[in-house]
């Protein structure tokens, strides 16, 4: 293994092949610098990575520089992933900087070591992977761990699987997705952390936070990238890829806040959106990538696109043909092609003709150069590629056991009659566990799940109640329905096997919802009903008199109306991950306590979509708690249906009962430069030690733009014991109440407000103060 200091690689730059400098960046506290550009700079020796980077700069041939720009995916192979003979040639003549879709010790050293020791300059790759909830140990789809509410859990759920990547060879995750999404039937809402930007901001962050660690160049870390850049969760229709037409104050208000608190927790990479925004595709929009990422931002660090999304500028209508998308993109800040090879094609005849500078591709190589010195990978290519930590480390038992807990605190109980859960051995002789979800291993990790083992790993939902109640309870199994789009409610097939199986059982625990494949990137769904004959068979089974559970698995918000009204207890579990069924056992026992909470709200059928908790009043509002307003028609009301969604944002039940006491306010006044206390006994009244989320909201009642009916500005996941009180705590400042104003100024507004806390967005205590100058 070559190692050579700056000094050396320096004097001797015309001889040596380079291999590695040192001191690779570790991320700082912010530093000041005007608002509102980034304040997050990385803790570098600037000088040494300049002049190391412009050494290597000024040694490259303009093909080589192309090349840092390129790159591309590996191939499936049995024993991990290959990259094809002709990518290796290319990594030898220094024409690819980075690879995805590859990952094991082994190959990655091999490729590292083409890279390093058989190319001109000896620069080391990048190596990508989709490392989103999981590498081989998977945690819950990426939404099920946004109803946690539980940042430091998420935080540690990213450090894993950043820790089993690394020691497999990767070094970069595309992850983590911040795109704000109102509308369920996108079917890549199950990648996110949901409609509120306010969660959605600490999550991403906290994600962040936990793939990079302290420091990016540690063997144990993975470079993040911060994603999509920007406005793709309010494509048009919920249908994927397609245009988003959005105001400059819905974009700076709900779509840029996550991403700007990526950058500031030092996410190292941003990647470009599929749609066109505003009638620019994002991929060569100058406006996201150079005027507000780089110049306001301050952004130092890698733009790469998305999968092909620079050749796709040309069906979008924006570019002319594949040479024209070229030089859109790179002149409009994306630093990297993802697999379309257009940069490799098309850019050293755009230098000639004078369309693009080699100073704008230099920027862009400098670029990646930093974030691979910034990796380590110049000090040591092979840091992140080491079987003996590769064995010692992934599918841990730690690793296991976190993403067991992670799956228990993701699970949102929505409804449970009559105390239905949890299931009591002592009084139920047997009970019956049907649906096409209660024994699919592929199911259980959903979409996205890394280089996770689908069929034999996971552990389905009849596993986990076989092993955690053995001879206590007998379980009649019977699959019963299918979940598949194709197959109609008039199909019975299975409905008979399910019906004797239920027959012969005192409780029916149903296992319902859409398969892996159904949510996802280019998943979207007209319908959010569960698909197939799901319906049809829980119909049949109605009739039948037992107490029924639903858990629902799945990546979105379902309808769930007819479980809502006929099924006594639903456990939205959504995809669990490799420990799902033990997690669901875990739950279903009650020997943890469900404490999820909703990110998304439930609609009551698509008919309500886009629905979300902080919309804005109308001029003709409609309250359905008001006699006389039900009487009225000229209101902002449906004929056929309530306003109100079927479950709330912020929603989730629990075994035990917690009671809120009276919101008290250390002020009814806050001023511009002070502070204001809010404060309410939390009492959990039931039997059942528990973790309840305390969420703080306010309103403000009147502003030179039209406001929220509420907005999330605070919550706290807290343990509480059975009988035990609280008083929760929140502190508010008017910086917590700035918007974007009606001159488009960020600041807060002097005025009434209501501050609301409670268990959901719909069940809150409230009390008044007024912010004064």
């Amino acid at each position: 293994m070559k190692r050579y200091t700056l000094s050396f690689l320096v004097s001797c730059a015309m001889a040596l092949p380079l291999a590695m400098a040192s001191d690779a960046g570790q991320i700082l506290n912010p530093i000041k610098a005007a608002s509102p550009a980034s304040e997050l700079h990385w803790q570098d020796d600037k000088a040494q990575m300049d002049a190391f980077v412009d050494v290597l700069i000024g040694r490259m041939t303009l093909a080589e520089k192309i090349g840092q720009l390129d790159l591309q995916v590996g191939q499936f192979a049995a024993d991990g992933v290959a990259i094809s003979n002709h990518h290796q040639e290319r990594i030898r003549e220094g024409k690819i900087g980075a690879v995805s879709n590859h990952y094991g010790a082994k190959w990655s050293q091999t490729l590292q070591r083409i890279a390093v020791e058989e190319s001109r300059l000896g620069i080391p790759l990048l190596i990508g992977y989709d490392v989103v909830h999981g590498f081989k140990t998977i945690f819950p789809q990426s939404i099920g761990e946004a109803a946690s509410w539980d940042l430091a859990m998420i935080e540690a759920a990213a450090a894993v699987a950043a820790r089993e990547a690394a020691a497999e060879g990767v070094n970069w995750t595309f992850a983590p997705m911040a795109d704000i999404t109102r509308d369920p039937r996108w079917g890549r809402v199950s990648e996110g952390a949901g409609e509120d930007v306010y969660l959605v901001s600490k999550i991403s962050a906290a994600r962040v936070k936990g793939f990079q660690g302290a420091d990016l160049a540690s063997n144990d870390t993975l470079m993040a990238t911060a994603k999509h850049f920007a406005g793709y969760g309010l494509a048009q229709a919920g249908r994927d890829y397609h245009s988003v037409d959005v105001s400059e104050r819905e974009l700076w208000s709900t779509q840029l806040p996550p991403f700007k608190a990526m950058l500031d927790a030092g996410v190292g990479a941003f990647m470009t959106a599929f749609h066109d925004l505003n009638g620019v595709p994002a991929t060569g929009s100058q406006r996201l990538l150079t005027d507000i990422l780089r110049q306001q931002w301050g952004f130092e660090g890698l733009v790469i696109s998305d999968y092909t999304a620079i050749n796709e500028l040309v069906p979008h209508g924006y570019a002319r043909d594949e040479a024209h998308a070229t030089e859109l993109a790179l002149n409009a800040g994306v630093d990297m092609d993802m697999v379309g090879q257009l940069y490799s094609r098309h850019l050293a005849t755009l230098v000639e003709q004078g369309r693009v500078s080699e100073a704008k591709i230099d920027a862009s190589v400098r670029r990646v150069l930093e974030m691979k010195w910034r990796l380590g990978l110049f000090e040591d290519p092979y840091r992140y590629s080491d079987p003996q930590r590769a064995e010692t480390e992934v599918l841990s038992e730690y690793n296991l056991a976190l993403a067991r807990e992670a799956a228990r605190k993701s699970f949102v109980l929505l409804k449970n009659d009559n105390q239905t859960l949890p299931l009591q051995a002592d009084k139920l002789g047997a009970i019956a566990l049907i649906g096409p979800l209660a024994d699919s291993k592929r199911d259980m990790v959903g979409n996205w799940a890394g280089a996770g083992d689908r069929r034999h790993r996971p552990v389905t939902l009849k596993e986990g109640l076989e092993a955690r109640f053995g001879d206590e309870l007998t379980i009649h199994y019977a699959r019963g329905a299918s979940n598949k789009h194709d197959v109609p409610p008039s199909n019975r097939q299975g409905f008979q096997a399910a019906i004797e199986a239920a027959k012969r059982s005192d409780l029916i625990v149903l296992a319902m919802g859409e398969h892996d494949r159904q949510t996802g990137e280019a998943s979207s769904r007209v319908s959010l009903s569960l698909p197939g004959n799901q319906l049809a068979l829980m119909e049949e089974l109605k009739q039948l008199g037992k107490p029924m559970v639903l858990v629902v698995m799945s990546g979105r918000p379902n309808d769930l109306q007819w479980a809502d009204q006929h099924v006594d207890a639903i456990l939205h579990a959504w995809y669990p991950g490799t420990m799902g069924g033990h997690a669901l056992a875990d739950v279903l026992s009650g020997d943890h306590v469900p404490s999820g909470k909703l990110p998304m709200t439930f609609p009551r059928s698509v008919g309500q979509v886009p629905i979300y908790y902080n919309m804005k009043n109308t001029g003709r509002p409609y309250d359905a708690t008001n006699p006389k307003q039900r009487q009225e028609h000229y209101k902002s009301r449906y004929d056929d249906a309530p306003n109100t969604p079927l479950y709330a944002f912020g929603h989730g039940l629990s075994y035990t009962r917690f009671d809120y006491g009276e919101l008290q306010l250390s002020s009814d006044t806050l001023s511009m430069d002070g502070a204001l206390t809010a404060q309410i006994r939390v009492t959990n009244s039931g039997d059942y030690a528990a973790e309840e989320v305390v969420q703080l909201y306010t309103r403000q009642r009147v502003g030179s733009a039209t406001r929220p009916v509420k907005e999330l500005k605070g919550f706290q996941k807290l343990h509480f014991g059975p009988g035990e009180s609280k008083v929760v705590s929140f502190t508010l400042t008017a910086a917590d109440l700035a918007f974007y104003r009606a001159d488009m100024q960020w600041g807060a507004e002097p005025g009434r407000f209501e501050l609301f806390i409670g268990t959901a967005s719909d069940q809150l205590r409230s009390a008044r103060f007024t912010l004064v100058d």
